[in-house]
């Protein structure tokens, strides 16, 4: 009856007036203390149960609570629409409590009629509401109303869960009190009072309560929170520990270098909390799908009416799944981001792992990503007997051992596993990009490149001439090293190839990736031997960082799809350019790295690991939009040839949306 349709916008009419007259919306405060709890879990960061007690003070006021609350009172409205087919009197009841359970939809529709300015979904609503109660059906529409709230709660739920959960799993471990070393005294102090530069000691058993330099002490330390490395790591003196990691065994002094929400684990649950918002483009182009579909299912509705009456044509129009895939869509992303951060993958930014299914081009940065940033010592030239290998070793290590750029941390780690004892140099003289020369006892030592040794007068031997042919053919660069001024030999130094590279781009063809190539700023022949010894599409080389990204563009105008793999940074052109970016810097790079992806561990280990959640997502969302769209189309049958009513369509609907979430989760 049209008086039922008029109790209902006549009780919606009232609640928005008086809201309109009211000086403070209803909805102020509790978005006002809803916003104000985030910046307090994810700054400091003090003990876990204090941020759960924050979440529990504010919980009254969550969207999951307000949807908790209506549904409460539509599991009342369902109880009364039952009696009321036993004492008729209970239906006018019934009806009250439907009202007042449909505000947040007619809410929705106000917006979308008035604000929006079209006919989309909620409008189909609307009419299959009018027809609900003008042919008395307030037990089904009772129940529509209930599954619309539990989709409500359920995603509310499922976001704020995911946000915890990721908050709790990133600050579990965290202090409240830490050890303070202050003029050589240890003093516990709360973790609020930690500043940089203090040196905070941390034993066996404890976890790392911030960032910094270790200054003292060796320790094994798991970082699996941080990088999903499920093996322990040896730091010592000079490497960096990362808040919430802790120190499986040995004691280390740390240098602080950054606390509280400054902390790379402080900014990934920033990045994370922002990825659960994220709402997919696949989900986006159903809602729009499902908007698009209103107009014509009014249409249908039009002529289903005077053929099969209102009872039949409500159940035909019940076949929109808008609201059942906004519930359930966002379950499988949201359980996929989870499942990525748990493996040592930060996707900070969703509509990657989206993408990823239709990437079939793979472009790699040559150094620091297919090879490791430090170099390994090759074979070792010698000019004459005077001197043997790990003599020529030890005095280039010993020269070298103060410099810290990758060759001559090659040459110490290479000199240390062979236990070579390095003598104490005396002076040095070093020449940017040439060479350095140093005194030791009553020797003058050169090392340093070709050029460096014929400015220094010094005569190339034929056999290092050669030696370095050979190199250069072959890729790699040479050191020649000169005592007296008469060179004693060379040393070779070989790009060294990630283990994992192999194993990696063979991953990668097994999952359809049908051109892979280096984009290098190396020379050609370093470059082209190892794409070939990798099995690689092509290579570029002698590519300046700023024009990796036109070789992106000019493949992407090919019609391929371009994924770019980087070190960071160093990339950061390519890196906007490509359809996906992926870098390997991990945590050092947090706050800087423009990639939508960060492989936290350092190498690509895990990079067909993120193309199988990214393929597993994807097949995740086909089922749920498959599992929603088969009942609509059964139920439009149903309406027209089996008499469905308006409860049957639902029964059926919200059977597969229940469906629909099991096999999202």
């Amino acid at each position: 009856m049209l008086l039922n349709v008029g109790i209902l916008l006549g009780v919606y009419i009232g609640v928005r007036l008086f809201e309109n007259k009211s000086k403070k919306p209803q909805n102020q405060d509790q978005l006002a203390q809803i916003s104000a709890v985030k910046p307090i879990i994810k700054s400091n960061l003090q003990k876990i149960n204090n941020n759960r007690a924050i979440l529990e003070e504010t919980a009254s006021n969550s969207p999951e609570t307000e949807h908790d609350h209506y549904l409460k009172v539509s599991t009342a409205s369902i109880g009364l629409a039952v009696m009321g087919n036993i004492f008729p009197p209970f239906h006018l009841l019934s009806l009250g409590i439907i009202a007042y359970t449909s505000l947040p939809i007619l809410r929705q529709i106000e917006k979308e009629v008035f604000k929006e300015r079209k006919i989309g979904h909620h409008m189909l609503l609307l009419v299959l509401y009018v027809l609900a109660l003008e042919t008395e059906q307030f037990l089904a529409l009772s129940v529509t109303i209930f599954f619309y709230h539990l989709g409500r709660k359920n995603l509310a739920k499922i976001q704020d869960k995911s946000s915890n959960k990721i908050l709790t799993h990133l600050f579990e471990q965290q202090s409240q009190q830490v050890w303070v070393l202050k003029d050589q005294v240890e003093m516990e102090m709360p973790i609020e009072a930690i500043h940089v530069n203090d040196i905070v000691v941390i034993n066996t058993g404890e976890a790392v309560p911030i960032d910094g330099i270790i200054t003292e002490g060796v320790a094994m330390v798991d970082q699996h929170a941080l990088t999903g490395e499920s093996q322990p790591g040896e730091k010592g003196v000079g490497d960096r520990v990362f808040a919430s990691t802790s120190i499986v065994s040995g004691r280390i002094l740390v240098k602080v270098e950054k606390t509280g929400k400054n902390t790379t684990i402080s900014k990934i649950g920033d990045i994370l909390n922002q990825t659960v918002d994220f709402k997919s483009t696949a989900q986006l182009k159903a809602e729009k799908w499902s908007d698009n579909m209103a107009k014509p299912m009014l249409g249908i509705g039009v002529f289903a009416l005077p053929l099969f009456g209102p009872v039949h044509t409500s159940a035909i129009l019940n076949t929109t799944f808008g609201d059942r895939l906004r519930a359930s869509a966002p379950v499988g992303m949201l359980n996929h981001l989870n499942l990525a951060f748990r493996q040592g993958i930060l996707v900070k930014d969703g509509r990657a792992m989206e993408s990823l299914t239709q990437v079939d081009t793979v472009l790699f940065d040559k150094t620091g990503t297919l090879t490791e940033e430090e170099p390994r010592v090759g074979k070792i030239i010698l000019c004459s007997g005077d001197y043997k290998e790990n003599d020529l070793l030890m005095y280039t290590a010993a020269a070298e051992g103060k410099l810290t750029h990758p060759i001559a941390k090659a040459l110490f780690n290479r000199a240390k596993e062979l236990n070579l004892n390095l003598p104490n140099i005396e002076d040095s003289q070093y020449q940017i990009g040439l060479g350095i020369t140093v005194s030791l006892e009553d020797k003058t030592i050169k090392v340093g490149s070709h050029r460096f040794m014929t400015m220094s007068g010094i005569a190339i031997p034929e056999i290092i001439e050669k030696a370095m042919l050979d190199s250069h053919g072959n890729g790699h660069s040479l050191i020649i090293v000169a005592i007296n001024n008469e060179i004693k030999g060379a040393i070779e130094i070989q790009p060294s190839v990630r283990v994992e590279v192999k194993k990696i781009i063979t991953g990668l063809r097994q999952r359809g990736i049908k051109y892979i190539a280096i984009v290098s700023g190396d020379h050609k022949q370093p470059t082209q031997k190892l794409a070939k010894s990798l099995g690689m599409d092509n290579y570029f080389y002698d590519v300046l960082p700023e024009n990796k990204a036109q070789i992106v563009e000019q493949l992407q105008k090919e019609g391929k799809v371009v994924c770019f793999v980087g070190d960071g940074i160093n990339d950061a052109i390519a890196i906007k350019k490509a359809n996906v970016s992926i870098s390997l810097k991990g945590a050092t790079s947090i706050a800087t790295d423009l990639a939508q992806v960060i492989l936290m561990d350092g190498n690509l280990s895990r990079l067909c690991d993120l193309f199988d959640l990214a393929t597993s997502l994807e097949k995740n969302f086909r089922n749920t939009l498959l599992i929603l769209t088969i009942p609509s189309a059964f139920n439009v049958l149903g309406g027209v040839f089996l008499n469905f009513n308006l409860l049957t369509s639902i029964i059926i609907n919200y059977t597969a949306f229940l469906m629909a979430l099991a096999a999202a989760k």
